[in-house]
């Protein structure tokens, strides 16, 4: 069934014949958001009310913090992840300042009950809201009887002996332990986007890559990757090497920029979307004294990323004219 987003507080019931919610940030949809989610589909079906999420963006410690906060995921991953999950209504609250000035009282009479009719309200045993976070779980338990709602805790998913966590999972890929990091989400770390013109300088050094800005959203992870690439709806399949960073040898962006090489691939990607496994870091990006040192470890890093996918490692040195074209944005 489809997903309805909204994204105002204010607005008509979203839900008149009753929800059961969850609320919480759900960046990166991991194991312990997916429990969450389960059980809210599961109760909501059994008592024949709606499935229904209210979430924020940006994240409010996006918003409150001086520094740049990594994202593991963007609306559209997170609307998906909503839908495979069973959840028919996402209400993704716009985190400013007007919402953290609302009292945590108000928020659960104008949204949590005026917007969504809730009748269970599942959210994490840390959850905080309201202005100065002066709501949480107990606030909810003393709420609910007088607004017609039961409010419920979920416990923290345990793995490898360790709470899963957002936060958690955003370290792990920042030390490049994607086979840790795809424990806690229950499946691989991708970056997903679509396929925007370059200025063909990959071309020019016998590397072709497919382009996708990341805009505002700012990535937990930096440098030289082993990828697999997905196109369209298609599974991550197709090996490559990416780099996700600011391409400091040729200092022509502000914002990090995605570029995935495909191996030995043919065929027409610009406005195509694509996503991006990681697979194994390489290294980090790094500045080099001219465009043939680059060219000189992007050869590099093409047999090293050939290794960590486990292909034939031994390239055919040719002339980079006589490498297959590749119709995609180019570096």
């Amino acid at each position: 069934m489809t997903l309805r987003l909204h994204r105002d507080v204010d607005g008509p019931c979203l839900t008149p014949v009753g929800s059961i919610i969850a609320i919480g940030a759900f960046d990166g949809l991991h194991l312990g958001h997916q429990a969450i989610l389960s059980e809210v589909r599961r109760r909501a079906e059994a008592a024949g009310l709606v499935p229904a999420v209210i979430s924020f963006d940006p994240l409010p410690r996006a918003y409150f913090s001086k520094e740049p906060v990594p994202r593991l995921s963007g609306m559209r991953e997170k609307a998906e992840g909503m839908t495979a999950a069973g959840i028919r209504e996402l209400l993704s609250l716009r985190f400013d300042r007007a919402l953290t000035e609302m009292s945590a009282e108000d928020f659960v009479r104008k949204v949590i009950v005026g917007r969504m009719a809730a009748r269970e309200v599942w959210v994490g045993e840390d959850f905080r809201f309201g202005h100065r976070r002066g709501g949480d779980f107990a606030l909810l338990q003393a709420m609910g009887p007088e607004l017609g709602f039961t409010a419920h805790a979920v416990p923290p998913v345990i793995v490898d002996g360790e709470r899963v966590s957002s936060s958690r999972v955003r370290t792990l890929l920042a030390e490049g332990d994607f086979a840790g990091a795809t424990r806690l989400l229950g499946r691989p770390f991708v970056i997903d986007g679509h396929v925007e013109r370059g200025k063909q300088l990959g071309r020019t050094l016998g590397y072709p890559t497919a382009n996708v800005h990341l805009g505002d959203r700012v990535s937990p992870i930096l440098g030289i990757f082993a990828v697999r690439i997905g196109i369209g709806d298609g599974p991550c399949s197709w090996p490559g090497v990416a780099s996700l960073g600011f391409r400091p040898t040729v200092n022509e962006v502000r914002e990090p920029l995605l570029e995935a090489h495909l191996f030995d691939f043919s065929g027409d990607l610009y406005g195509q979307r694509i996503g991006v496994e990681f697979v194994r870091k390489l290294r980090d990006e790094e500045k080099f004294d001219g465009l043939d040192a680059l060219t000189a470890q992007m050869r590099q890093d093409e047999v090293a990323a050939r290794q960590a996918l486990g292909m034939n490692p031994i390239l055919v040195e040719y002339p980079q004219e006589q490498r297959a074209p590749f119709h995609g944005s180019e570096r």
